[in-house]
């Protein structure tokens, strides 16, 4: 009972701290006002936000302060209108605020089972792991352990993806648009993250995380959040030069609590023959 009353209080806690990043971020212009003090073009009043939503300024300084109080839907989603927030943001906010299904809380397995890992070993040439909820690798490749090295190497406990992307120095080099890439990385970490503050896996990779990297620490008080969409990604490889692959994400039907992640090669990319010759390498 008492985890289940922490959990509540973490979830109301940030959605009050989302929500006044996302006001002090707001861009004056796009809702006829003027700038404040000091010319400045960014940031809503609390009363502002109250009125445009249709809520008493009172009620809505509350939510933002992480009281306990139980906001309707219809407000939340007035909300997220006024504050202009993505369909990601949407999910976030509504989540955090009770009302969507919660993802799986359960702890996340050191391993993948077997047959997840015969599905990735089946992927073959294509670059693939498998994600836990807090975003652990449970399992790979041969194809990704070629583009990544060092994956093979790193203890189970170390072995997180964000972990790997903001303190891994071989990872920055792979990634000749790290500062972008990790950014996103956060920003879709924490959209899924909301919904399990109360874990301890995700709370420890969070909090050892805002100690070690200063990137992501600046990140995440910035409070993004981004849905997941497959993209064209760069990856620089000291021994085939800069790939270029496709992004997907896919989940299994029996184990919808983890993520599989599968770089394809772009279409008219050199990336396919550069794989083999990575594989070639490492056989």
């Amino acid at each position: 009972m008492l985890v289940g009353v922490k959990e509540a209080g973490e979830k109301r806690k940030e959605l009050g701290l989302y929500l006044r990043a996302r006001r002090d971020q707001a861009l004056r212009s796009e809702y006829g006002l003027p700038p404040v003090a000091r010319r400045r073009e960014r940031g809503l009043r609390r009363e502002e936000v109250a009125f445009l939503s249709g809520v008493s300024v009172t009620w809505y300084t509350w939510l933002e302060q992480g009281r306990d109080i139980r906001p309707s839907r219809e407000v939340l989603e007035a909300v997220v209108r006024t504050l202009h927030l993505s369909e990601a943001g949407r999910s976030y906010v509504l989540s955090l605020g009770g009302y969507s299904v919660p993802v799986s809380s359960g702890p996340a397995a050191a391993d993948a089972p077997a047959h997840i890992q015969r599905l990735l070993d089946a992927l073959g040439p294509n670059p693939a792991f498998a994600l836990a909820p807090d975003w652990s690798v449970t399992g790979w490749n041969r194809a990704y352990a070629a583009l990544y090295p060092n994956i093979a190497n790193v203890a189970a406990p170390e072995r997180n993806l964000l972990w790997l992307v903001f303190t891994d120095p071989y990872v920055k080099e792979l990634l000749p648009d790290w500062d972008v890439t990790s950014r996103r990385f956060l920003a879709e970490f924490r959209a899924e993250a909301g919904q399990r503050l109360g874990d301890p896996d995700v709370a420890y990779q969070v909090e050892r995380l805002k100690q070690t990297s200063p990137e992501f620490k600046e990140g995440w008080d910035r409070y993004d959040i981004l849905g997941f969409e497959s993209r064209e990604r760069l990856f620089r490889h000291p021994s085939v030069g800069v790939m270029r692959l496709e992004h997907h994400q896919v989940s299994p039907s029996d184990r919808p609590d983890l993520h599989f992640v599968v770089y394809t090669p772009a279409p008219d990319s050199e990336a396919a023959e550069q794989i083999q010759r990575l594989l070639a390498v490492g056989s």
